[in-house]
């Protein structure tokens, strides 16, 4: 299926039943052998998300191949402790990921400040609730490792995305940045939200959810 089938097909079921059946998603660790599938969620996602957001000749110039080496390294350099990947495994077929990391900004204490670094979904698992488990994890994560705030950086004009974060709790903070290192202007807003203790509340159950 391309990403023209992707998005449409995508689409049609959200009106159609409005929610698309599909096999229960264990959340789990990445490992380095997913990487051409994590390329091709990642792909796919922006190929539907930021359709009439983007320019459209980048979008479909975009290609999972060229993405595997990169996903490669990455997953070979991931902790899962204060740094990992984690996947939305469906028997096999890879619905989702996040990545997570202490912050990259530069007014932020590493020490303290960890981020959510990218979260995609194939368009088929949008509206099934695996976004909301994939993010739960991730932050179940973060607050063991100790960090007690959380950042992201979100495309501007990206508006059911923000409605996603702000549903889960995230607040725009003010700050904004705008990249053009594709050739094109992308403006991004910084959402943070603050992490509950380890070992205490939804941050428990989430661990043991993802056990």
């Amino acid at each position: 299926m391309n990403s023209d089938e992707d998005c449409a097909a995508a689409g049609i079921a959200r009106r159609s039943t409005g929610r698309t059946r599909q096999r229960p998603a264990v959340i789990r660790a990445a490992r380095v052998a997913d990487a051409p599938q994590i390329a091709l969620v990642h792909v796919r996602s922006w190929q539907c998300a930021y359709r009439g957001l983007l320019p459209q000749v980048y979008l479909d110039g975009l290609d999972p191949v060229q993405r595997v080496g990169r996903w490669e390294r990455s997953l070979a350099e991931a902790t899962d402790g204060r740094d990992g990947v984690l996947v939305a495994d469906a028997g096999g077929t890879l619905l989702g990921f996040v990545a997570y990391s202490p912050s990259r900004d530069g007014d932020a204490d590493q020490a303290r400040v960890g981020e959510i670094e990218a979260i995609y979904l194939l368009p088929s698992a949008w509206g099934n609730g695996v976004g909301r488990r994939l993010m739960d994890v991730a932050l179940a994560r973060l607050a063991e490792a100790r960090f007690d705030q959380v950042t992201l950086w979100v495309l501007d004009s990206n508006a059911r995305a923000r409605r996603f974060y702000e549903m889960g709790g995230w607040l725009a903070d003010g700050a904004q940045k705008t990249e053009e290192s594709r050739g094109f202007p992308m403006t991004q807003v910084r959402y943070k939200r603050t992490l509950m203790a380890s070992g205490t509340g939804p941050v428990l159950s989430c661990l043991r959810h993802a056990a």
